[in-house]
């Protein structure tokens, strides 16, 4: 109830009062049954966009860190993500990864969307970074259809580190469902998910248009970060 309350009452008509979002091809999402939505992450306001203008509830893979922070700022972010059915995924490791697709694999199991960001966190400049395996494995796993998705300018409004977001119009771009039934039964197989996850963010970039990196964003962050100590405080995971 809180997440319907949200988004048709409260936050979705703000968001799109605010930010006047042009919205291309949510024709390609399904209206019923399981399916993955897959986007670029480059903005904290992704979180609310997306969902917002999409008809059927989504649900996300969060980082844990959303549900963990201190003070009251941290309980209010935990209780609104609690709230819209979002769920904690620890990042720290493989075993962490496997508990992430299990819990993915939940919500497909449920018929429903679910929500993932490949690049595993948020780009730091802007550019596409390398794909993680685990949205690949889940749709292989599941046998559902993927759904790219990019966002377009929300790392203008809201970049790491910018608390308040600009008022700026951004648009948000879904491309038809790619259909990875070919792989059924190889998600184990380690040449075959990688494929699939190339796929996934190939198509991802086609729709977005930023320039790509094949190395895992993470790594680019911390490389920056050793390189320029002090520079980039407040780039986050």
């Amino acid at each position: 109830m809180f997440y319907y309350l949200l988004k048709y009452v409260v936050l979705g008509p703000l968001l799109r009062l605010s930010f006047r979002p042009v919205i291309e091809g949510t024709e390609h999402i399904p209206t019923d049954g399981a399916a993955i939505v897959a986007g670029n992450h480059l903005s904290f306001s992704d979180h609310f966009l997306m969902p917002a203008i999409i008809r059927r509830r989504i649900t996300f893979l969060a980082k844990a860190e959303y549900f963990t922070g201190p003070g009251v700022k941290g309980r209010l972010t935990a209780a609104f993500f609690r709230s819209a059915g979002q769920i904690p995924v620890d990042r720290s490791g493989k075993e962490a990864g496997q508990a992430a697709i299990r819990e993915g694999l939940g919500v497909l199991s449920k018929g429903e969307l679910l929500g993932i960001y490949p690049e595993g966190t948020r780009s730091h400049d802007g550019r596409l970074y390398k794909g993680k395996v685990g949205v690949a494995v889940m749709a292989i796993r599941a046998g559902v259809p993927v759904v790219p998705c990019a966002m377009v300018g929300t790392f203008e409004i809201q970049p790491p580190g910018k608390v308040v977001p600009r008022i700026k119009q951004v648009t948000i771009r879904f491309g038809e469902p790619l259909d990875f039934s070919r792989y059924a039964g190889l998600e184990d197989e380690k040449a075959a998910i990688r494929a699939v996850t190339d796929e996934i963010m190939y198509a991802i970039l086609g729709l977005s248009g930023q320039e790509y990196v094949d190395e895992y964003a993470s790594k680019a962050k911390a490389a920056q970060q050793a390189e320029h100590p002090g520079k980039f405080p407040r780039l986050r995971r």
